[in-house]
């Protein structure tokens, strides 16, 4: 989506000047994984509008191969827009109702399959834009698993949107890894202890789970249970897209043949970048910092 926000320091009911940019848990998500040494491309439909033009050239910048986003002549680009009050609370406003990513349907998982990706990656974001958007994300992931294709699932809940909790579960047993908040694991499994949100995503028949805490690291998966990682931040400007870089260096690790830990620590290095940037992705490492990165968790894992 395009998001708009404001530049002088006022609320959307009272700013003369807004910016404008490119966001969405997916792309981050992505743009993780690229700069993490990964081909990555994105899946989507945009409207045939500015906006849509705008979203391509943003996901090609940041090196995400867009072949598989269709155009479609007859919905818009969704748009949100994002308040930061005084206290650093930050409300976002969605347009995306009848958006060209709200069409999305069953033709769209195969489309994603198309090129022959070695993993694929899901959020529940997508499930909660309609009918459409939800068979798509059930389709892909039966697609994935009779074609022998890693798929990885970023529940991403949000409160401003209907909840697919129930959709999700049903996805685990198709799920080989799991990357998903410690905010998100009481709707999931009812359970927010990391123990037990381990034990019932193996039960459920989930491969791998990682899970993110915010501000307390994260804890990943070892043979003889979960181990905790503290967060690597040492300055937060703008927490938002932090998870979904976490999510993407640490699924383009195992990628990599990076085990848990090493990639863990990837991303917790790629989170506390974007939380100490503002913009979703502005805080992402450079290329050579990223390789850098990238050769110390591989070395944690040899």
């Amino acid at each position: 989506m395009v998001l708009f926000q404001p530049a002088d320091g006022r609320s959307l009911a009272e700013c003369g000047i807004a910016s404008v940019h490119v966001a969405g848990a997916e792309l981050n998500l992505l743009a993780a994984v690229r700069r993490a040494g990964v081909r990555a491309a994105f899946c989507s439909r945009v409207g045939a509008d500015p906006f849509g033009e705008r979203v391509l050239a943003a996901a090609a910048e940041l090196g995400v191969e867009t072949q598989l986003v269709v155009v479609d002549e007859r919905y818009p680009t969704g748009l949100f827009a994002k308040d930061v009050r005084e206290d650093g609370v930050r409300r976002v406003h969605y347009y995306r109702a009848g958006s060209a990513a709200s069409q999305m349907g069953e033709d769209d998982a195969g489309r994603a399959l198309s090129g022959g990706p070695s993993l694929v990656a899901v959020s529940g974001i997508t499930a909660a834009l309609g009918d459409g958007p939800r068979r798509a994300v059930v389709r892909l992931a039966e697609l994935a698993r009779e074609r022998g294709v890693a798929l990885a699932m970023d529940p991403n809940l949000r409160p401003g949107l209907p909840p697919v909790a129930n959709v999700l579960r049903k996805l685990l047993p198709l799920t080989r890894f799991l990357v998903l908040g410690l905010d998100e694991a009481q709707p999931l499994f009812g359970t927010d202890a990391p123990d037990e949100v381990f034990r019932r995503a193996g039960e459920a028949g989930v491969g791998e789970v990682v899970l993110k805490a915010g501000a307390d690291g994260c804890w990943y998966d070892t043979p003889s249970g979960p181990r905790h990682l503290a967060s690597a931040a040492v300055r937060v400007v703008d927490p938002v897209g932090a998870g979904d870089a976490f999510a993407g260096a640490y699924l383009a690790a195992r990628l990599r043949g990076i085990g848990p830990r090493g990639a863990a620590r990837l991303g917790t290095a790629f989170a506390a970048g974007v939380v100490a940037a503002p913009g979703d992705t502005d805080g992402l490492p450079a290329e050579q910092e990223a390789g850098r990165l990238v050769d110390a968790a591989q070395q944690m894992s040899s």
